[in-house]
């Protein structure tokens, strides 16, 4: 499969501009462009770039409602409710944790139950977002009306993807940034795989019959054919990490960022699609007496990356080393893209009459 070399700057115009056409504001097609640029620079290619062809379906179907705003349901002390109202979920997620943040300054932690958003990406983001401000973050995500994986011991559907992220500043280095799908792989993964990306770990998806698989087609069925994937086409599922430890992350975000933040949790019937978020923000210099918290926290980061490596390993990493490194190589490299993901996002532009050119984007 051909891959290409991509422009960062010139692919996150192209984005902002589809945006734009799809009837996002100026600061959503901004924040979001950069979040789906940004996570594909750091290797998170799943919620990257590839999501806008699926994001220009949704605005089109009413799945994702542009120029939507925060309502606020709950605020006491530290405790803040929102709703999305279906809006721009890279948008609504940045200003739910600045608003945690600002709750965190003020009162030493800020609790935010965010609900009824649409699709907010890599939540990775907002925990960098937090850590930038000196604070601390753990995130929980549930994806109801999106089942698509199957629970340790089942062969049925009965989560979404549920990510976790937790987010610790480091004032003397390199920040601490855990962010993980609570599948065995994200679902984005094995788009990219289905769409001639980098294949699938083979055990990553469970087929209708509960034989464990790597082909994504069994997530997709027919329509990995189709411009728009579908990732309830197919009759298999992917797996739960980690067995029933993963699986029992992934029921939890269901019931505290789906039932307690009033997203819903998924179930038999069918259910809107919507990202849930509970956030919770804390100031460490709230807690910190002792005048500890940055020593301890640089020293035992330095402690595990420069243990000896085990056989077979390079370099010691920690959570965040890896996009960090990535994001420098292909910001200096450009991103790497399969031919097919470029040609959809031509496909989509060409479709809105924004005149971008493949020149436009690939790095000669």
């Amino acid at each position: 499969m051909t891959e290409h070399r991509i422009h960062p700057p010139a692919l996150t115009s192209a984005i902002e501009r589809i945006l734009r056409a799809d009837g996002c504001t100026m600061d959503e097609a901004l924040t979001v462009a950069d979040h789906l640029v940004a996570a594909s620079l750091s290797g998170h290619d799943s919620h990257g770039v590839i999501r806008i062809m699926r994001y220009h379906l949704w605005i089109a179907e009413g799945v994702i409602r542009p120029a939507t705003a925060l309502t606020t349901v709950l605020e006491s002390g530290p405790l803040l409710q929102l709703d999305g109202g279906d809006g721009m979920g890279q948008w609504l997620a940045r200003e739910a944790t600045a608003r945690g943040i600002e709750k965190a300054r003020a009162q030493g932690i800020g609790l935010v139950a965010l609900r009824r958003a649409g699709h907010i990406g890599r939540i990775g983001t907002y925990a960098e977002q937090a850590c930038a401000a000196g604070m601390i973050s753990i995130q929980f995500c549930n994806v109801n009306g999106s089942l698509l994986v199957a629970p340790f011991g089942t062969a049925r559907r009965c989560a979404g993807t549920n990510p976790v992220a937790v987010g610790i500043p480091n004032a003397q280095g390199d920040d601490f940034i855990l962010d993980l799908a609570t599948s065995l792989v994200a679902e984005g993964k094995a788009l990219v795989a289905g769409t001639g990306g980098k294949p699938l770990p083979g055990d990553a998806l469970v087929d209708a019959d509960g034989r464990i698989t790597g082909d994504p087609r069994v997530l997709y069925g027919d329509t990995l054919d189709s411009a728009n994937p579908d990732p309830h086409g197919g009759p298999g599922a992917l797996r739960a990490m980690g067995d029933h430890k993963g699986s029992g992350l992934a029921l939890a975000c269901e019931l505290l960022a789906g039932a307690l933040t009033g997203n819903g949790a998924n179930g038999p019937e069918e259910k809107r699609f919507g990202n849930g978020l509970l956030s919770i923000i804390l100031d460490p210099a709230t807690f910190d007496d002792r005048g500890m918290f940055g020593r301890e926290v640089a020293d035992y980061i330095d402690f595990v990356q420069t243990s000896p490596p085990a056989a077979g390993v390079e370099t010691v990493l920690v959570p965040g080393d890896r996009e960090r490194a990535l994001r420098a190589e292909r910001t200096a490299n450009g991103l790497p893209m399969p031919e097919t993901v470029l040609a959809g996002i031509l496909a989509v532009t060409d479709e809105l009459e924004l005149g971008v050119l493949r020149d436009d984007l690939v790095v000669k």
